[in-house]
């Protein structure tokens, strides 16, 4: 009689710089991996409380990958003046700022995830994020002899340092069509990429849920109309072009009120700031809400009449969306990256140009005036969303990559 297979042990590393739809979708992973075949430690640079949920699914361990805020210092840098004072001075400084970040942050970052790998005898890593950012957790890999896998989700252009980072995985798994064909120009073959969409736990995702309880906790009236965009605080998501859109659409919609939903990473709470000082203007008093960083998603949606994904750089495929297409609500995203393969226009959702505040505000008045529109692309998108976002497919379709990369 076949002996059972022993167990695998799969060290997951994430490394991103915020929580946001990659965690999101890790811990969906884990949580519902088979722990006949694989057994699962979870590596994550920040240790906030939001991380620490990984500690209720699978091993869970924080390691610092960034003691120096050099990101920081670099952005101080870039706006001071004395580093031009003196010839060369600003390179100097530059390549301080470089070296610190190698000396005080990567090398004893790497230290420690080796160590820790090695203690828990991992046989394969699974990086969560592109190789340029997850490039210790691929270089231990390499160290211990051991298969890596690297989730991609993000466009990948850049320099030729990030091409030579594409050589250390085994695998890769991008998060759409779009982002495959992105990693395929830096040279990555097709049969070492395997496109998987992020999965939902999609019975967790109640279309039932009460939204009239977050309304009253940000003091949004009951007959608000509420158009919200979700997403990290960071600039590439667009709040400063839905803040513009926003403003044409106020006169237009006077019971409109516009939600900033999402959390803001360390390095942006300037950002953040800038945002809150813009709807400071008395025409704009009562009409932008701020809610930080939600938990609890379903209540959140069905509070929203419309939800907007307005990212100024493509986004690889967009939580965001497949969550609220999931809980039946009318969606307006850009038109480009992975919303492009998730929202069919006119049918699951309304699509604008990327970048434009005119054809942004224009989708969202079509929206607003038209109930009808908006439940229909809530129903259809629902049926859609079910059939395409299960977390099990998700699980499934990873696991065979595992398979495939070990042998198994």
């Amino acid at each position: 009689m076949a002996q059972p297979l022993a167990r695998k042990r799969i060290l997951y590393v994430e490394n991103g710089i915020g929580y946001g739809g990659a965690v999101i979708c890790l811990l969906h992973l884990v949580r519902n991996l088979d722990r006949e075949e694989y057994d699962a430690l979870v590596v994550t640079g920040i240790g906030t409380p939001l991380y620490q949920a990984f500690a209720k699914e699978a091993g869970w361990r924080h390691v610092p990958d960034r003691r120096f805020d050099t990101v920081g210092m670099k952005r101080k840098l870039a706006k001071a003046a004395w580093p031009d004072s003196l010839p060369g001075l600003r390179w100097l400084a530059g390549q301080f700022v470089a070296r610190l970040d190698d000396l005080g942050n990567f090398i004893p970052y790497f230290l420690e995830l080796l160590w820790t790998a090695w203690r828990f005898k991992a046989d394969l890593i699974h990086a969560n994020n592109e190789p340029s950012c997850n490039r210790a957790a691929l270089l231990v890999a390499r160290v211990l002899g051991i298969p890596a896998i690297a989730h991609v989700r993000g466009d990948q252009t850049g320099s030729r340092s990030m091409a030579w980072f594409y050589r250390l995985p085994g695998h890769f798994i991008p998060v759409s069509r779009w982002i495959a064909d992105s990693i395929a120009r830096l040279g990555v073959p097709a049969e070492k990429s395997t496109t998987i969409y992020d999965g939902l736990e999609l019975n967790k995702l109640d279309v039932n849920a009460e939204g009239r309880a977050f309304r009253q906790q940000h003091g949004i009236p009951e007959t608000a109309f509420v158009v919200g965009l979700v997403g990290m605080l960071i600039p590439w998501k667009g709040q400063r072009l839905f803040l513009e859109a926003a403003r044409k659409l106020i006169p237009r919609m006077p019971d409109a009120v516009f939600a900033f939903v999402g959390g803001t990473p360390d390095e942006c709470q300037a950002y953040e700031q800038e945002l809150r000082g813009a709807v400071l203007a008395p025409e704009l008093e009562n009409r932008f809400i701020f809610t930080g960083h939600v938990r609890d998603m379903p209540p959140l949606y069905n509070a929203l009449d419309i939800v907007v994904s307005a990212s100024t750089s493509p986004e690889p495929l967009g939580i965001v969306v497949s969550e609220s297409m999931t809980m039946a609500r009318p969606v307006v995203a850009p038109n480009h990256g992975g919303a492009m393969e998730l929202v069919q226009d006119g049918v699951t959702g309304l699509l604008f140009q990327a970048n434009d505040p005119d054809s942004l505000a224009s989708a969202i008045e079509r929206l607003y005036r038209d109930p009808a529109l908006r439940e229909r692309l809530g129903h259809t998108a629902r049926g859609h969303a079910l059939a395409t976002f299960d977390v099990q497919e998700h699980v499934k379709h990873v696991c065979a990559v595992y398979g495939q990369v070990l042998g198994r």
